[in-house]
């Protein structure tokens, strides 16, 4: 495996997390809600495993939608689908794959990971084990936010892979779409162990009314995602990719808003004293920028009579 470049407790972590719960249930089998509670449990409790974990959860949903066999229950896997200008995989003629992929989140830790591939002779997406074929570049990773999962870059050369279906498999099943609100669920646990915070310390009017607004932020979203819930179990084979734009862009103006809340009632001494609670307003800070913000509500403006049902009492 690679070296690692995450914090010594992490990799013992997640693997004793990964042997607790190798699986989660799958979007759209009917307990979409109780899979969306998991993550955000895990977003509660550290977002740093969160990112671990969600993404090999999410690793094993797609292997299953496309069809393919899923690996050992303890192999531990990540999904890096990102495509970054300059940074190319290429698949040759005999399953094996060169190049690089930018945005290798847990690249020190995993077994194994889902890697588009849109160049070579059969572009698609391939289940890729880390060997001594896959290097990490060992990027910078100045920002505090998700300091103890960096994502990297990887170099490849002659990785041998096989491949579990085209790009365009991975891109349209209504999987997807259904997996990106599981990264709403989350932010949101995130969102409300700050919230939680908030609570726990609203002594006077202002912070009871700071905390009473942050349950406010946070009660829409959550009911969104709940919402969609049911929606996915009931119409699996559907995408339902505006409600999941709709949920995750909702969330994320929670998590913002939160974060700024949480600020306001509590002041600077736990973001600078407080360890668990200052990695957390790191962590978050950057984990909801996976949101495609300004772009989503452009999407959404143009969705406003797919929209509409969604505000109707």
């Amino acid at each position: 495996m690679l070296d690692t470049l995450q914090s010594p407790g992490l990799p013992e972590l997640a693997r004793q997390c990964l042997e607790e719960t190798p699986d989660l249930p799958r979007p759209g089998a009917g307990r979409t809600l109780q899979r969306w509670q998991a993550l955000a449990a895990l977003g509660a409790r550290d977002l740093a495993l969160a990112k671990v974990l969600e993404a090999h959860y999410d690793a094993r949903a797609i292997l299953a939608d496309l069809g393919q066999p899923l690996p050992a229950p303890e192999k531990l896997l990540a999904v890096w689908a990102a495509e970054a200008p300059g940074c190319v995989l290429s698949a040759g003629a005999c399953g094996t794959l060169e190049g690089s992929k930018a945005w290798c989140s847990g690249a020190g830790l995993v077994d194994a990971a889902l890697v588009t591939v849109r160049d070579g002779a059969h572009p698609g997406l391939y289940l890729m084990p880390l060997s001594d074929s896959v290097t990490l570049d060992n990027d910078d990773w100045p920002a505090p936010g998700m300091a103890l999962i960096p994502s990297t870059t990887i170099r490849v050369a002659g990785a041998v892979a096989v491949r579990q279906g085209t790009t365009d498999a991975y891109l349209e099943r209504p999987g997807f779409w259904h997996g990106g609100a599981g990264i709403a669920a989350v932010w949101l646990g995130a969102a409300s162990a700050l919230v939680h915070a908030m609570q726990g310390r609203a002594e006077g009017e202002v912070r009871t009314r700071l905390a009473g607004e942050a349950v406010m932020a946070l009660a829409p979203a959550t009911a969104l995602l709940r919402e969609l819930a049911v929606r996915i179990d009931a119409e699996p084979t559907q995408a339902h990719r505006a409600q999941v734009v709709l949920a995750r862009s909702v969330a994320e103006r929670a998590c913002t808003r939160i974060l700024d809340l949480a600020g306001r009632a509590l002041g600077p001494a736990p973001m600078c004293l407080e360890p668990v609670h200052a990695r957390r307003w790191a962590d978050l800070t950057v984990f909801i920028r996976q949101s495609h913000a300004d772009r989503d509500w452009a999407w959404l403006g143009a969705e406003t009579q797919t929209l509409e049902a969604s505000w109707r009492l």
